[in-house]
């Protein structure tokens, strides 16, 4: 196993034991009505205007800073409570028809700690036109390795 990988699953498991979950135990399921996959997402960037989707990223900020999706916003991690107070601070102004999509990648959808998370608590705030992006196996091999844009840092 590369050096890489395995500090990336050693991450995955702490969020996961410090979410309060066991690895793969996960928070109530996302509708399928609100999956998006990436190849669907592509096009809503080049949107403008109220068209264009506001994208969170909802895990943790070493991923993001290694390549995130362009003008998404870094939340935080939605398994752990700060995370969720930076997405309900976030959002509070926001009017609840906005279109919103949430992706995290940092592992496997089954394995995923905080995309649940983020979707039930827009959902429980009223927010009508939220979707998440289903990222099968995670960021890198469902999004970079597609050939996707991408930006680095922040």
């Amino acid at each position: 196993m590369r050096s890489g990988t395995f500090r990336a699953s050693c991450l995955l498991t702490f969020l996961c034991v410090l979410s309060g979950r066991g690895y793969g135990q996960q928070a109530p399921a996302v509708p399928s009505a609100q999956l998006l996959q990436p190849e669907e997402l592509v096009p809503l960037l080049s949107r403008s205007g109220a068209d264009r989707p506001l994208v969170f990223q909802v895990g943790p900020r070493v991923f993001y800073a290694e390549a995130h999706v362009p003008g998404s916003e870094y939340i935080g991690a939605a398994a752990q409570e700060p995370g969720l107070q930076a997405l309900r601070d976030r959002v509070k102004s926001l009017p609840h028809d906005r279109f919103i999509v949430l992706y995290c990648g940092c592992c496997p959808w089954t394995k995923c700690p905080n995309v649940r998370p983020a979707y039930q608590q827009l959902a429980s705030l009223g927010f009508s036109r939220v979707k998440v992006m289903y990222i099968a196996d995670n960021f890198g091999k469902d999004w970079v390795a597609k050939g996707y844009p991408v930006e680095k840092g922040r």
